[in-house]
């Protein structure tokens, strides 16, 4: 038995989310490939979704093993981490069939993640905890002990109710806490296109939008997955966010921004991270916006709730 079962086998409940402490591609190997092959003896279905260095390494030690197996780059289907619960964890476990448990490996978080990018990641750690609540499913998070900053392990005790190896909690777990502590404002960009938009400006803030988008370097598909971006969210905005918002567009980096604010308040943590049932009507914005972005940030309170958006140029 695997270090990391020994641990899991005294969780209670069907959910099981542990973080996995490694040091080494020894000890990540040690832990991840028997974690698979306890899976799959088990009939479970396994699924291994980390960046696509360590992916390489987990399917070479699997051999034939690997064939069975779902195999995903994490940084390729996560580097949105606000698109990895519908778009890679539920997107799998959805498609066993009831009453087979699900295993799962996901890594989102790995040395080299931008500073833009890490609070959505800890927000998307703690919200797995709410997502599959009550399911029969195992998810085991690899953190990289050595190359990863001390604040970054500490938010993995709090957004893990259990971590591999076992040892003094720098932090409690409270996943709730976690993500009210990543919900940190978005300043003002000053030199940002802005445009106030209503419900008779919509179609106006979309060309607005696209305009000054292809005026800042993106093409094609791109360009059209910001257009899709600024018409989910202003009529978002629109239908739950008082009727009005303020729509910016920049440059940043390597990057095209998309920005809407209104004086709406989100109320639901997991917004857009949920996948749509077929028969859903609606709803479906916010999950669209997770799903073609580079990355979503969103800061939600008492003053209103900024949506912002990230797409590569």
């Amino acid at each position: 038995m695997s270090a990391a079962a020994e641990h899991m086998d005294v969780l209670p409940g069907p959910f099981v989310h542990p973080a996995l402490f490694y040091r080494d591609e020894r000890e990540y190997l040690d832990a991840t490939v028997p974690f698979v092959r306890e899976g799959l003896a088990a009939g479970e279905a396994v699924a291994v979704a980390v960046p696509g260095e360590r992916l390489r390494l987990v399917r070479d030690a699997l051999g034939a093993d690997a064939d069975t197996v779902r195999l995903l780059d994490m940084r390729e289907a996560g580097r949105n981490p606000g698109r990895i619960i519908p778009g890679v964890l539920r997107a799998f476990a959805d498609t066993v069939a009831s009453g087979r448990r699900v295993r799962i490996i996901g890594e989102p978080v790995w040395a080299g993640r931008s500073a833009a990018e890490y609070p959505a990641c800890v927000q998307h750690e703690a919200l797995i905890n709410a997502a599959f609540r009550d399911r029969a499913v195992t998810i085991l998070c690899p953190y990289d002990a050595v190359r990863l900053p001390a604040y970054v392990l500490a938010d993995a005790y709090a957004t893990h109710p259990t971590v591999i190896p076992a040892g003094p909690r720098p932090r409690s777990y409270d996943p709730d806490a976690a993500v009210a502590r990543y919900n940190e404002p978005l300043p003002l960009v000053a030199d940002a296109m802005t445009f106030p938009f209503a419900a008779e400006s919509l179609p106006t803030a979309r060309h607005a939008a696209s305009d000054e988008g292809r005026r800042l370097g993106l093409t094609g598909v791109t360009l059209e997955d910001l257009a899709l971006a600024t018409a989910e969210l202003t009529t978002n905005s629109v239908l739950h966010g008082g009727g009005s918002g303020v729509l910016r567009v920049w440059a940043e980096g390597g990057h095209v921004l998309c920005e809407v604010r209104d004086g709406g308040r989100m109320t639901d943590p997991l917004a857009g991270r949920r996948p749509a049932s077929r028969d859903q009507r609606g709803g479906r914005g916010l999950l669209m916006v997770h799903l073609i972005a580079d990355l979503v940030r969103v800061h939600t309170g008492d003053d209103g709730t900024t949506i912002r958006c990230w797409f590569s140029r």
